[in-house]
């Protein structure tokens, strides 16, 4: 495994170099029965994907298009720190941040005694931080601070998702699936509460940034990282924080259809990415426009960082 950094969109840091050797892991029936009953019920039928003018040039949002989607149940929030931790007592799964020896953390939680941190060229408030990882999410000794049970998991990449949803006998959505069930029955709508833009005080319905990225974040939602895995309202479809808080990782590849010579250079050293959505309590308007449900962001599958979680599907037995 290469131990190099790649470079990244504006939001998520990605590394470069071939995957690790996937983990077998074997499911567990009990633990599927109960998370799967426990699931919000998703309807199926004609799902909304993307929007109907591209925002953010070359990621690929627009045209608004239909797909059909088969009905399906999906945890109500993002995987939690407790929910992980079970998963690993069973099984003795170590994450791939853990095997690599080494993760991305933002800079304003680096702690001091690490020293000097490598970072990311156009992108420096991400830092590689050695034994950072799901557990000590911002290095070293950091879980006594940082790591919560009823916070997102995070520090996770895609590999690692996917390994725990072969645990629990279910799957990460498809980008339709997610955009399907991220609207609440609405339509076309901007977020999962509707078309009301959040703001930096007055309207805070999801943790984003609020402030100066990346200088200074006022923490007005009521968080400076992660929120609870169940914050704020939730939508049509009984599903919290769809967007902000962590983004979440999804089963389809990072695809962009383009004919533009600069999204195309772009994407060719973007081979193998994962698609993510959702956004992060990272994104200002200002900056990282992609809080939204038709917003796109993409990374390598062995990448981790502190503001990436998933959450589970399974689909409805006929």
């Amino acid at each position: 495994m290469s131990d190099t950094i790649a470079k990244s969109s504006c939001c998520t840091p990605a590394r470069s170099g071939p995957d690790l050797p996937p983990v077998p892991i074997a499911r567990n029936a009990d633990v599927a029965a109960r998370l799967r009953a426990q699931a919000c019920a998703i309807p199926g039928g004609t799902a909304l994907v993307g929007c109907r003018k591209e925002i953010i040039p070359g990621d690929g949002e627009a045209p608004l298009r239909k797909s059909r989607i088969k009905p399906f149940r999906m945890t109500a929030t993002t995987v939690t720190n407790a929910e992980f931790q079970a998963f690993v007592e069973a099984t003795g799964y170590i994450t791939e941040a853990e095997r690599i020896g080494w993760s991305f953390v933002f800079w304003q939680n680096v702690p001091p005694e690490v020293g000097p941190t490598q970072g990311i060229l156009n992108a420096e408030w991400w830092r590689r931080v050695d034994g950072a990882n799901w557990r000590d999410i911002n290095g070293p000794d950091t879980a006594k601070t940082a790591w919560q049970p009823d916070h997102p998991a995070v520090q996770l990449s895609w590999n690692d998702a996917r390994a725990y949803c072969d645990w629990v006998g279910g799957r990460l959505p498809s980008e339709a699936e997610w955009e399907h069930a991220a609207r609440g029955g609405l339509g076309e709508v901007r977020y999962p509460w509707g078309d009301e833009e959040p703001d930096d005080g007055t309207h805070l319905p999801c943790n984003i940034w609020q402030g100066d990225f990346p200088h200074h974040n006022t923490g007005a939602d009521g968080y400076l990282a992660t929120a609870p895995a169940k914050s704020y309202a939730p939508n049509g479809y009984g599903l919290y924080n769809l967007v902000g808080n962590v983004w979440e990782w999804t089963a389809d590849p990072y695809q962009v259809k383009s004919l533009k010579k600069d999204v195309r250079a772009r994407l060719s050293t973007m081979k193998g990415y994962k698609l993510s959505k959702g956004g992060s309590y990272l994104c200002h308007k200002s900056y990282c426009y992609r809080y939204r449900i038709a917003a796109r962001s993409g990374n390598s599958p062995d990448s981790a960082t502190p503001h990436q979680g998933f959450r589970v599907i399974w689909p409805e037995r006929s």
